[in-house]
């Protein structure tokens, strides 16, 4: 388990106990020898550390079953003279690779062409780099001599990303940088802008910060309209589910087959129940008469046939008393 970064070669003793022999490749895949690891060996400059630089560092250190990697970088005085000026200082180059966990040793101020002194020294058993020619220092490749000991192991470089990669992003954005790191405090002299560029830097801020509060105040309003909208929706449809409820109510009263017609149609029975009732039968027989004409009472005189004369009323009235005789 890792609990500490990797430690500097200057500050520890060699780890290999058993007398460095010369091993070949192939001795050194199949994990001999079996009482020390192969100490193999990678270096560069590490500037802005990155995944492809991690990468690298890892197939290096799994290119044996037993292996030991330790990893030279070279100084500023170095890189400056023979590559060009990096962003990070040795000092932070040199931290950076102690906390990668591929590595077992870093090697501080490491040589720009390895020497036998210097493989002597660390007892390195291969040299692990990619496989490109690197020239420089007036070599046209400057592991030359390490290809032809049989002490080199190529690596795979990762493709997509490099510390020029990296840079030429920075340079290409530099304006956005500046910008941002003049919010974030930084003096225009730290940064290295003029007086003009800061000003006009400082004015595109507060541009952007206008554009973000219109495009916040857009959204707010966005919102709203939608909420707006949304709640409009809801109550249009319970208008409508109202109106529909309504509608059938008032149908279901008042339609053609509705409560309110079959009420009215009862209360009418019912009244002209009330006026015109049925006739009752009569209970005794007519005895004969007429039903078209009913008898007069016999104290009902004749208006229509007055008597034409005295002895005329008397002789009706003698007659109607002989009636009332043969009756009884």
């Amino acid at each position: 388990t890792l609990t500490a970064p990797a430690p500097f070669a200057d500050e520890t003793s060699c780890q290999c106990q058993a007398p460095h022999e010369k091993l070949t490749i192939a001795q050194a895949r199949r994990g001999t020898p079996v009482d020390r690891p192969v100490r193999v060996y990678a270096d560069g400059i590490f500037d802005l550390f990155h995944a492809g630089h991690a990468r690298a560092l890892m197939q290096a250190k799994t290119l044996f079953p037993n292996s030991y990697l330790l990893v030279g970088v070279c100084s500023d005085d170095l890189t400056h003279k023979f590559k060009g000026f990096t962003v990070m200082s040795e000092t932070e180059r040199y931290e950076a690779l102690r906390h990668c966990r591929y590595v077992d040793e870093v090697i501080r101020d490491a040589p720009w062409t390895l020497t036998p002194e210097f493989l002597e020294k660390h007892k390195i058993d291969f040299v692990a780099h990619d496989d490109i020619p690197y020239s420089s220092a007036g070599s046209d490749d400057v592991y030359k001599h390490i290809k032809e000991a049989g002490m080199f192991v190529p690596t795979q470089r990762t493709e997509g990303i490099s510390t020029s990669d990296i840079i030429t992003r920075i340079v290409r954005d530099y304006d956005v940088y500046a910008r941002r790191n003049l919010q974030r405090g930084y003096t225009a002299k730290e940064l290295n802008v003029s007086f003009i560029n800061e000003k006009k830097y400082r004015f595109q801020n507060q541009v952007d910060k206008m554009k973000e509060k219109v495009k916040n105040v857009e959204e707010k309003s966005k919102e709203f309209v939608y909420k707006v909208e949304e709640k409009s929706h809801d109550l249009i449809q319970k208008w409508e589910e109202k109106s529909r409820e309504f509608i059938g109510n008032f149908l279901e009263l008042f339609g053609p087959d509705g409560a309110w017609k079959q009420m009215f149609q009862e209360r009418s029975g019912r009244m002209l129940q009330a006026f015109s009732p049925r006739q009752s039968p009569n209970s005794s027989p007519t005895r004969g008469r007429s039903p078209s004409r009913s008898p007069s009472p016999p104290w009902v005189i004749n208006k229509t046939s007055p008597p034409s004369s005295p002895k005329a009323a008397s002789a009706s009235l003698s007659s109607m008393s002989e009636g009332d005789e043969d009756e009884k």
